[in-house]
């Protein structure tokens, strides 16, 4: 809580006051004049006014800033906060009132992009609720709450309405394996898990944070999964889909399996067509080299696709291992398992089809680079005697020789002899090629 107001709090209140009335005050004379370059004159006005508002505000202790807050007006509140740095902002949030939290994430709410979502049952359906007020969470009795990107304002006002702490979806992938599941001492059960986002040629895993606390499941993660918008619309069009916060968890890991399952099948799609470029008859370097690259890309997607269900399973080994779950949702999670089970064998078998893409489009490689080296080596037998003939006909004894001959004739005659020589060493080496291949 702030501590009580002193005299020198009152200055500093008062001095935020005059930038804000002053800044307001040359703002509209500024508006409302007609001169050139209006709109550089107007940012350089605020420029200067917020200027001097920040080196006070960075003079001034949290719990002082949060009271100057709780004091002022909407849009005063939100003009103020916007120039404090988020190492000032963290103390603050922590000395501010619940109604100075609520108020400084308000305006992304009612977007269609809102960073948190709450759900509750309504008529056996999954209902979106209207987030005005912290007691719309309250009153609403929601079963899920989904956090997308939430900032540390959000996190903060919403754990404070139901008595939680949220982690940073930032840094989610920094706990150990070990620390992924566990049970707080006030109940809270926390699991970490891998859900997969595969968006056309990038795929990744997106580490979700769950916490399970009085009956209502909270999902905090850095960005939209398919997985939640797939189970948020079957929720919605079907009637008793989900009864409480732990069927709508393990509808979540029931859909992430799923999702994995379709994933493979895109894999399996995909490997036929660069299956079909593989084993035709012939291919270049450049073709292969650009198989090499699609087949990599779909060994990363079908590592990515195993640890994810191995990730799922883990999770849901320790919902039943715990004893949260009723006797149905046991039944849900046994059949969870076996379909995760399922997928290991397409993944496996998906590896050995990998493996043996890649080492046939690397024998296509060495064939074509063989096929370089056999001409290279022809090559370099045809004109062996023919090194050895001009070494020859630069003799000073061949010029003696053919003394008497007129030497453009003596050399013509030379060189003819050279692409007869030439010539029968090639027509040799063709004809023993075709022994060794009528051989084989």
């Amino acid at each position: 809580m702030p501590k009580e107001p002193t005299a020198k709090f009152h200055n500093s209140q008062q001095a935020v006051l005059d930038i804000l009335v002053k800044h307001k005050l040359i703002a509209k004379l500024v508006h409302n004049q007609e001169m050139p370059h209006h709109e550089l004159v107007e940012t350089l006005v605020r420029k200067e006014n917020m200027a001097q508002l920040q080196q006070i505000l960075n003079h001034l202790p949290p719990e002082e800033i949060a009271h100057i807050l709780e004091e002022l007006p909407p849009e005063d509140q939100l003009l103020v906060w916007e120039q404090l740095d988020d190492a000032h902002k963290q103390p603050i949030l922590l000395e501010a009132p619940i109604s100075v939290l609520q108020l400084l994430g308000k305006q992304d709410y009612k977007t269609e992009r809102s960073r948190v979502k709450a759900f509750n049952l309504y008529e056996g359906r999954l209902h979106e609720i209207t987030i005005d007020t912290p007691n719309d969470l309250l009153e609403s009795q929601p079963i899920w709450i989904d956090l997308v990107a939430p900032t540390f304002e959000d996190r903060i006002w919403v754990g404070d309405i139901f008595g939680i702490e949220f982690p940073d979806p930032y840094k989610l992938s920094d706990l150990e394996s070990s620390a992924r599941f566990y049970v707080e001492e006030n109940g809270e059960i926390h699991l970490h898990s891998d859900f997969l986002l595969d968006k056309g040629d990038v795929s990744r895993n997106i580490v979700v944070a769950f916490i399970l606390y009085k009956d209502i499941l909270f999902s905090i993660r850095k960005e939209e999964l398919p997985v939640f918008r797939l189970q948020r619309l079957r929720a919605l069009s079907q009637a008793n889909y989900v009864a409480n916060s732990r069927d709508m968890l393990l509808d979540l890991y029931a859909a992430n399996a799923e999702y994995s399952a379709d994933a493979l099948e895109d894999v399996y799609l995909a490997l036929e067509v660069v299956g079909n470029q593989v084993l035709s008859k012939q291919m270049s370097d450049e073709e292969a080299a650009k198989i090499l690259i699609d087949i990599a890309n779909e060994e990363d997607l079908n590592g990515r696709i195993r640890r994810n269900v191995m990730d799922t399973r883990r999770a849901v080994s320790f919902l039943m291992r715990s004893k949260f779950l009723a006797k149905d949702q046991l039944e849900y999670s046994q059949q969870i398992l076996r379909d995760i089970e399922s997928l290991d064998g397409h993944t496996a078998f998906l590896f050995d089809k990998i493996n043996f893409l890649m080492d046939a489009a690397v024998g296509f490689i060495n064939i074509n680079q063989n096929k370089v080296v056999k001409r290279l080596t022809v090559v370099s037998v045809v004109f062996m005697p023919l090194n050895v003939l001009a070494g020859i006909g630069g003799m000073s004894e061949f010029s003696m020789m053919t003394q008497a001959i007129p030497w453009p004739i003596s050399y013509s005659i030379f060189t003819i002899g050279l692409v007869i020589v030439g010539w029968l060493t090639f027509v040799i080496l063709q004809i023993l090629e075709k022994r060794e291949h009528n051989k084989s």
